[in-house]
């Protein structure tokens, strides 16, 4: 199948063979689908030198300007949008309806923030004790270095990129070596809608930790916008405090899914199969734990498995398939040993529907007969497995649900939405679902607590991870 995104590095507005190269996998098929270029040290410094020389002028540029550029780079992504699922879908393996709902959620971060761009507001008032004018100003931080994960390749990009350009900064995207083409097709995208040479570079590399943490002590880099794991995190938060270098962090999750007593258990079922199976369960958002009210937990059971049972699992590629690869051979591995694990210590593994030979397919389980505790509700499983832990009382169910490091996100499913809103209130997460699956928008805040992350992305905030704010004192 032909691909439609550059294969190159792009630095400066020039797309860059590269002095070396490597192969994209396709984990449906194992296959390559093509090779992109394998960005040297040279050439990621490169990018950094791009970056910042075009800092200098698209920091001036007026806010109506950057908006309309990103406005455009939203109707060009709308105009395309099955081009961007293809690639998704071709190199993650996801599902085709995965990857087209991706591809429009990606797209709705260049139209917010082309409207944010203009919307960014200052202060301006009487001191106190009246002695002079208090003036806030905001200004853009400056390069902005972005790395994001395989698990949402254009989203991801969109999320960071709209506000880094809304905001006056340049950018260095670095996207992970298993998805890269759809993360350069955006970048082509941002081109084409106008935006000048040097404000927008991709590094594709084997190298990352090599060439981040080099471009992380290039005092040209302002700031750090990272996607990815608490593991991985965590280190850069260290390299980056050798600098005080400013960083935002969206980390890991382990999200509790919580059936309340007296909750509509059609709707709860509906939700987890968003909640859990959406993304095929590669999502840091992804339901990871489920706490079920013991009157409820056979019939929520016995439907979910219903509804897990009817999916048809293959190549994401093929649009009748609803679940397609993990992305690897090396993560379907993961998940079926955290499963395995789960059954050697007494959990009752069912599975729901098999998963085609060759591949890394993994087929969705539910697993019962566990506790809270159990190796499925401390680890983040990335995958589409559903383990059930039954509860009596209710205030178990929230000591359980907040009984981890992370919080990303929580599901309340509540017979009514004030029994589910005074629950949610007691979520340690950043977020928290009330009888949905589902919270992202562009126009809302996402982040997380504890050690989901620092720092917000998109809604209102997203812009302000890529401003300072300058204070000035006026004798007037």
């Amino acid at each position: 199948m032909a691909i439609t995104s550059p294969t190159g590095l792009l630095i400066g507005g020039e797309w860059v063979p590269g002095s070396q190269r490597m192969d994209v996998i396709d984990p449906a098929t194992g296959q390559s689908l093509a090779s992109v270029g394998d960005a040297t040290m040279e050439e990621a410094l490169a990018a950094v030198t791009a970056a910042d020389d075009a800092f200098k002028s698209w920091s001036q540029t007026p806010p109506r300007v950057r908006a309309e550029v990103l406005r455009r780079a939203w109707e060009i992504m709308t105009a395309e949008l099955e081009d961007c699922a293809r690639l998704i879908s071709l190199e993650n393996g996801k599902a085709w309806r995965d990857a087209m709902a991706e591809a429009t959620y990606a797209a709705e971060f260049f139209r917010w923030f082309s409207e944010e761009t203009v919307r960014v507001p200052g202060d301006f008032r009487l001191a106190p004790n009246g002695d002079k004018t208090i003036i806030v100003d905001h200004r853009p931080i400056g390069p902005a270095l972005l790395i994001t994960p395989w698990n949402f390749p254009a989203a991801m990009a969109t999320r960071k990129i709209g506000p880094a350009l809304a905001a006056g900064c340049t950018v260095v995207l670095k996207p992970p070596a298993e998805t890269p083409l759809t993360a350069l097709w955006v970048a082509d995208v941002v081109q084409r809608a106008g935006a000048p040479k040097g404000v927008v570079n991709v590094i594709t590399t084997r190298r990352s930790s090599e060439i981040v943490k080099a471009l992380m002590a290039d005092e040209r880099i302002a700031t750090l916008s990272f996607t990815g794991s608490t593991y991985v995190g965590k280190m850069l938060l260290h390299q980056a405090a050798d600098r005080a270098l400013r960083a935002s962090m969206e980390l890991g999750g382990n999200a509790p899914f919580l059936v309340l007593e007296g909750a509509d258990v059609d709707k709860a079922v509906a939700g987890a199969m968003i909640a859990k199976m959406r993304n095929g369960g590669a999502a840091r958002t992804a339901a990871n734990r489920f706490y079920v009210h013991a009157s409820l937990a056979d019939e929520f059971a016995k439907k979910f498995g219903a509804a897990l049972g009817a999916l048809k699992v293959g190549p994401g590629i093929d649009q009748s398939n609803d679940l397609g690869a993990m992305v690897s051979d090396k993560e379907a591995q993961k998940i079926v040993d955290l499963v395995e694990q789960a059954a050697a210590a007494g959990g009752d593994v069912i599975t729901t529907s098999i998963a085609p030979k060759g591949g890394a397919f993994v087929a969705p389980v539910i697993v019962r007969g566990i506790e809270h505790g159990s190796i499925l509700t401390r680890e983040e499983v990335f995958g589409p497995v559903a383990p059930i832990v039954t509860f009596e009382d209710q205030e178990d169910a929230i000591r359980m649900a907040n009984d981890t490091e992370y919080g990303l996100i929580s599901y309340v499913f509540a017979k009514d939405a004030g029994v589910g809103i005074g629950v949610a209130r007691r979520m340690e997460s950043g977020m928290v679902a009330i009888n949905r699956g589902v919270a992202s928008d562009p126009a809302a805040p996402f982040g997380g607590m504890k050690e989901s992350g620092l720092g917000r992305e998109g809604g209102f905030d997203g812009i302000h991870e890529f401003l300072e704010k300058q204070y000035f004192a006026v004798d007037l």
